[in-house]
């Protein structure tokens, strides 16, 4: 028994959407585990001071300025990285959000949807996970091995009231990972491996005022959240770095096409 098979050091991460909650504690422990770590994101400060943690805890990192939904600064991006690590192993596509208009209230109805942020949504999360997949999986085919690993969502496997925009968008995600999955299989061989993973609630930036109070307890929403949760928690950040490490690593070498759910149980739950 190989007993390496989750060996990652020396492996060249890239994280979009990196200077995000999550992206920041994965970037913190694959660099921990030895990978080296490409923080992409739009958060300069943020991204140099993740960078810099990473580096006083003996980590290496990068941290490049980018725009997802750009191919020229993201070809940059794959210039610069290659110049400074000659490879890319392993391409995190974390980058997403959400915006009010591409939502719709309790107090709203489906008239009350802005086409436009349900368009700019869309875009974000699921044409802003194709462009840098495109850039970045070439490097990967000429070495002939690498894994790419999209994040879904709760939102894709039903059809969780208010997210009309994201829901659609990370049920595109889970689709467009089992296409690439064997697109990249069947052309490119079987050293490229698509995954997704699909974390339950957590709390970022993002979602906080949705699911929490100003004091700390959990909104309507919220509460919502715990009831359908058998754990009856929210996750914790660093809950989906075992998960994305096995992903990537050769532990899962006959892994792909898969969405592997980390929620708690949320969806599991019936009533």
């Amino acid at each position: 028994m190989n007993n390496m098979l989750f060996d990652i050091r020396d492996n060249v991460v890239v994280i979009t959407g990196g200077t995000g909650v999550l992206g920041r504690a994965i970037a913190k422990y694959l660099a921990a585990e030895g990978a080296k770590v490409v923080i992409l994101g739009r958060k300069q400060e943020v991204g140099e001071t993740i960078v810099a943690d990473i580096r006083k805890a003996g980590g290496e990192a990068l941290f490049l300025k980018t725009d997802v939904m750009n191919a020229s600064i993201l070809k940059q991006n794959l210039a610069d990285i290659l110049a400074r690590y000659g490879r890319i192993d392993t391409l995190l596509n974390a980058a997403g959000g959400n915006m009010p208009g591409a939502t719709i209230a309790p107090d709203k109805t489906f008239f009350d949807l802005d086409p436009e942020q349900f368009q700019t949504v869309l875009n974000l999360n699921l044409t802003g996970t194709v462009i840098p997949t495109q850039v970045f999986l070439e490097p990967m085919v000429k070495q002939g091995k690498g894994s790419i690993i999209n994040f879904s969502s709760m939102a894709a496997f039903r059809p969780m009231t208010r997210v009309c925009g994201y829901a659609a968008a990370k049920a595109g995600i889970s689709n467009f990972t089992a296409y690439m999955a064997t697109e990249c299989a069947k052309k490119f061989g079987e050293g490229i491996r698509v995954n997704a993973i699909a974390p339950g609630f957590f709390i970022t930036e993002q979602n906080r005022a949705l699911l929490t109070n100003p004091d700390g307890s959990f909104t309507q929403r919220g509460q919502d959240v715990i009831r359908q949760t058998p754990f009856g928690r929210m996750g914790e950040p660093e809950e989906l770095c075992g998960t994305i490490h096995y992903l990537m690593s050769d532990a899962a070498r006959f892994v792909t096409g898969t969405v592997a759910v980390v929620d708690g149980g949320f969806n599991a739950f019936a009533m």
